[in-house]
C-alpha cells in the first residue's frame, strides 16, 4: 500500500493539518505557467495508456532512467508503450529522496486511486488498471484538469502561433475551465542563434508586416502582442540565462539587425546590445497592455551536444547555471521603472544560491502601486521539490512578504502533474504549522488560514486578472 497518508503526508502537526484541510486543500488552481498542449486540451484528447500521458515528453523521468542505465530505446526510442512503462517502473524504487518518488505515487493515487507502490513487479497491473480508466471519456484532458479543480490553465506559445486552439475554446465556459496563453518571444531576441533569419521570415508571414528593418521587426512583434491580447493573453514569459541590459543606440541596433539579415554573423557584444533593445521594447509593450511579465533565469541548456543533436532540445540535457544575475537585472528593472513602464513582474531563478538576490531585488521595485507588483516566483524546474520550494519560501518570508506571494505553478508538459500544487500547499502549511507549534507564530489559524488561502489562490486571481 502507498506510504502517502492523506492526513499526515508532509504535515507534521495538528496546526499544519488544520491549515491544509480547512484553508488550502479545496482552493481552485490557477496554473499560470505550463507547457501543456493547447491542441490536446481543445480536442479533449483521450490517452490510450500511461506511457502516452506520463512518460512521453517528461525529461524529469528520462534523466532518472538514463542515470539508472536504461537504454534510450525504452525512453524516447522505438520500444512499445508497455515496455517503456516497465522500464520506468523498474526505475521508480531507485528514485527514493528524488521528488519523482513522491510525485509518482501522488499522481497514481489522486488520478487513479492506485495506492500500490510502483515497481517492476507491479508495473503490468498498474499499467492495465490505469490504462483502462484513461481510455475513457471520464479521463479526457479537460476532465483530468477538472478532477484537480483547475480553474485556469495558461499554456506557452510563440508569437507566430495562430492560437487556433485557444480561439476554439474562447467563451465556451461549458466545463468551468479557462485556457489562456503566455507570449514567449525569445526566438525574436536571440539574434546570434542559428535559424534567426528563418524565424524573422516566419514572423513576417503571420504578422502581415514586411520586415525590412529593425523598426519593422518591432512593429511585427507589437502586432502579435495585440493579437495575443485580443485572444485573451495577459502574460508573457522569457527563458533567459540572465537579464540583458547593455547600453545601445538605435542606430547601432538597426545596423546589427541589417548585418544579420544579410547573413553575416554578429559578435557577442552586438548580440547583447540587440537582445537588450528588443527586451526593453517588449517590456514596454507588456506594461502598455497591462500584462504580467515573467522571467525564468539561470538555466544552462543543451549541455550534451551529442545527445542534443540526436534528440533535440527539451529532452533532458539542461542544468542549473551559475550566471551573474543581480547587476543586469537591477539595471533592466530600474530602466523600465524610470520610464514608468515596469509591468507586474515575476522573477524565477534556477540557482538556489540566488534566492536571496531575487528576494531582495523584488523589494527594490515594489513601489506601493500594486500589491506584490514584483514577485519572487516559486521554486522552478530543478527547484520545484521539497527542499527547493521550502528554501524559496523561507527566503521570500525573511526578505519580503510571503503573504503577497502568488504561489505555485506546474511549468509542466504533463496532464498528470497537478498534484504538484498539493505538494506545494502541504509544504506551505507545514512551514506555518511548525512555527505555530514552536511558539514563533500565534495560534490564530483563522488569520493564518486566510494568508494560506491567499497564497494558494486569491493572490493569483487578483494579480493575473485572467
Amino acid at each position: 500500500m502507498s506510504f502517502i497518508k492523506d492526513e499526515s503526508f508532509l504535515l507534521n502537526n495538528d496546526y499544519a493539518r488544520d491549515l491544509y484541510f480547512n484553508y488550502a486543500e479545496k482552493q481552485p488552481i490557477i496554473d499560470y505557467h505550463c507547457h501543456l498542449s493547447p491542441g490536446e486540451i481543445a480536442k479533449d484528447r483521450i490517452f490510450e495508456n500511461l506511457t502516452q500521458i506520463w512518460i512521453e515528453g517528461d525529461h524529469y523521468k528520462w534523466r532518472a532512467m538514463r542515470t539508472l542505465g536504461i537504454e534510450e530505446k525504452y525512453i524516447t526510442g522505438e520500444a512499445s508503450g508497455r515496455d517503456k512503462f516497465r522500464a520506468w517502473a523498474r526505475t521508480v524504487p531507485y528514485t527514493l529522496r528524488n521528488p519523482l518518488y513522491h510525485w509518482t505515487h501522488l499522481e497514481l493515487k489522486r488520478y487513479f486511486g492506485i495506492e500500490t507502490l510502483l515497481s517492476e513487479k507491479t508495473a503490468d497491473a498498474i499499467y492495465d488498471e490505469a490504462g483502462e480508466k484513461l481510455n475513457s471519456p471520464e479521463y479526457s484532458c479537460r476532465n483530468l484538469l477538472k478532477k484537480m479543480n483547475v480553474e485556469v490553465v495558461c499554456t506557452t506559445e510563440d508569437p507566430t502561433d495562430s492560437l487556433e486552439h485557444h480561439r476554439s475554446l474562447a467563451g465556451t465556459g461549458d466545463d468551468g475551465l479557462k485556457m489562456t496563453t503566455s507570449f514567449r518571444p525569445d526566438k525574436a531576441i536571440m539574434i546570434a542563434q542559428q535559424g534567426f533569419n528563418d524565424y524573422v521570415d516566419k514572423l513576417q508571414a503571420v504578422s502581415g508586416v514586411i520586415i525590412n528593418s529593425y523598426d519593422d521587426l518591432l512593429e511585427a512583434l507589437k502586432n502579435r502582442i495585440r493579437f495575443f491580447h485580443e485572444n485573451g493573453s495577459r502574460v508573457s514569459d522569457h527563458g533567459l540565462e540572465h537579464m540583458y541590459c547593455e547600453p545601445y543606440t538605435a542606430g547601432e541596433v538597426s545596423a546589427i539587425f541589417d548585418k544579420r539579415r544579410k547573413g553575416e554573423e554578429v559578435n557577442g557584444k552586438e548580440a547583447l546590445k540587440f537582445r537588450s533593445a528588443v527586451l526593453e521594447f517588449l517590456a514596454g509593450c507588456y506594461h502598455e497592455y497591462g500584462w504580467v511579465q515573467q522571467f525564468h533565469l539561470g538555466a544552462l541548456r543543451n549541455n550534451n551536444s551529442r545527445m542534443n543533436a540526436r534528440l533535440g532540445p527539451d529532452t533532458g540535457w539542461d542544468s542549473i547555471g551559475d550566471f551573474p544575475q543581480s547587476v543586469a537585472l537591477s539595471r533592466f528593472l530600474d530602466k523600465m521603472d524610470g520610464r514608468d513602464q515596469l509591468a507586474r513582474t515575476i522573477l524565477y531563478n534556477l540557482n538556489p544560491a540566488d534566492n536571496e538576490v531575487m528576494a531582495t531585488m523584488t523589494g527594490n521595485f515594489n513601489d506601493g502601486s500594486i500589491k506584490g507588483k514584483v514577485q519572487f516566483g516559486s521554486g522552478w524546474w530543478f527547484l520545484d521539490q521539497k527542499d527547493g520550494m521550502t528554501r524559496q519560501m523561507n527566503a521570500l518570508s525573511n526578505m519580503g512578504l510571503i503573504s503577497c506571494f502568488v504561489g505555485m505553478l506546474t511549468d509542466s508538459r504533463s496532464f498528470l502533474s497537478f498534484p504538484r500544487h498539493e505538494y506545494f500547499r502541504r509544504l506551505l502549511c507545514n512551514l506555518f504549522g511548525e512555527e505555530i507549534e514552536r511558539g514563533e507564530l500565534p495560534a490564530d489559524t483563522e488569520w493564518i488560514g486566510k494568508i494560506i488561502s491567499d497564497i494558494c489562490y486569491y493572490n493569483a486571481r487578483e494579480y493575473f486578472r485572467f
